[in-house]
């Protein structure tokens, strides 16, 4: 084996996101810290945000395993930039808890993507309030834990020791129907994503494809976010739609609502554990 290919395998893959003020000369300093310390950029992406004139970057690069430093060193590069910055290991999956009520549709898909490694995510746990999902869980080998959610009692002192127990990173709303509170949104935000039908708010409550129907509705479709205080109204991460007809009944309309409910789910989880996310106020930048 040459020298070349020696150097090459002791290289850790890191990924670097950040947001900053925007300013001339940004790409060019944080690409010479990287080069001064020995790393190779094997991928970047940034976009300069002219309204609110911040700067977003991610870089996906390959770092000496040796390097010492590394972190400290980019704080003083970072600080008087006014940098808000992250650094992750490429190679670590992201540890997900699912929260899911008695709609499975989404679960199945994150637990078949994630046991194919689809998605770089290890799914740490399923929560429910119902005991519906107990067994797909367990054929997977998943933690499964049932709460008695009461309108008294949303068990949300249990979900925060679940999340902490299980080791997770990001928190799933897997066709949870159940509101959390404004404290606990502030607790996981940036760490919890929600998914769900486009129809909110023109067709509010129970039975949304019941109401599409009745309507003739002609696009339908599925919104991925991130949670907040703000029931449905966190950033946007992702969404996608699909045209319908009058020659569609309700069982349909479910179906075909379901399937995109379960990829545009899937794509937001993907992207947040490739570290592609990053929040600019009240939406996103998702850099594919």
């Amino acid at each position: 084996m040459g020298a070349t290919q020696i150097t090459e395998a002791r290289l850790k893959e890191q990924i670097l996101t950040l947001s900053c003020p925007d300013q001339k000369g940004l790409v060019f300093r944080v690409s010479e810290f990287l080069f001064e310390h020995g790393c190779k950029i094997l991928d970047s992406a940034q976009y300069g945000d002219e309204q609110a004139g911040r700067f977003f970057m991610r870089l996906h690069f390959a770092a000496p395993d040796s390097s010492s430093g590394f972190e400290s060193a980019f704080e003083r590069l970072a600080r008087p930039l006014e940098m808000e910055w992250s650094l992750f290991d490429a190679a670590a999956k992201t540890r997900v808890m699912v929260l899911v009520s008695q709609h499975g549709h989404c679960l199945n898909d994150l637990l078949f993507r994630a046991s194919n490694k689809q998605i770089p995510i290890e799914i740490s746990a399923v929560v429910s309030n119902h005991r519906d999902f107990e067994g797909l869980a367990t054929h997977h080998g998943i933690e499964f834990h049932h709460l008695q959610v009461t309108p008294e009692n949303k068990q949300e002192d249990a979900l925060r020791r679940l999340y902490k127990t299980t080791g997770s990173d990001l928190v799933v709303l897997a066709r949870y129907m159940q509101i959390l509170s404004n404290d606990l949104c502030r607790d996981w935000s940036g760490r919890a994503i929600n998914i769900h039908h486009s129809f909110l708010p023109s067709f509010k409550g129970a039975k949304p494809y019941a109401q599409a129907y009745s309507r003739g509705v002609k696009i339908i479709g599925a919104t991925s976010h991130y949670v907040t205080a703000d029931l449905d109204e966190g950033p946007i991460i992702e969404q996608d739609v699909e045209r319908v007809d009058h020659t569609l009944n309700v069982e349909e309309l479910t179906r075909i609502g379901g399937d995109i409910e379960s990829r545009v789910l899937a794509r937001a989880v993907r992207w947040h554990a490739e570290h592609r996310i990053l929040i600019n106020g009240q939406k996103t930048i998702v850099f594919r």
